[in-house]
């Protein structure tokens, strides 16, 4: 596997669970989740948008999409705790 798409996904992962606070984080985080998931398919030699899921998928998309769903679920999570 190519270390630059490992390098994203693990970005990814890591910048997902730091995230908490109101609605314009929240948006923020979701921006940055789908930055990664585009940084993520072109380090992969992908075209984001172009690749359907399903078993013709390649694996690296199917990582990307994990890491992706990975990333706005903490963005959710982060929106729905409670703020001190």
């Amino acid at each position: 596997m190519n270390s630059k798409l490992i390098t994203s996904i693990i970005l990814i992962l890591l910048l997902s669970s730091i995230a908490n606070a109101g609605p314009i984080v929240y948006i923020a985080c979701q921006s940055s989740c789908n930055a990664g998931w585009v940084a993520c398919y072109a380090a992969a030699g992908l075209i984001a948008g172009t690749v359907t899921g399903g078993l013709g998928a390649p694996a690296t998309a199917i990582l990307c999409n994990i890491a992706q769903g990975t990333c706005m679920a903490a963005c959710a999570a982060s929106l729905l705790a409670p703020t001190p």
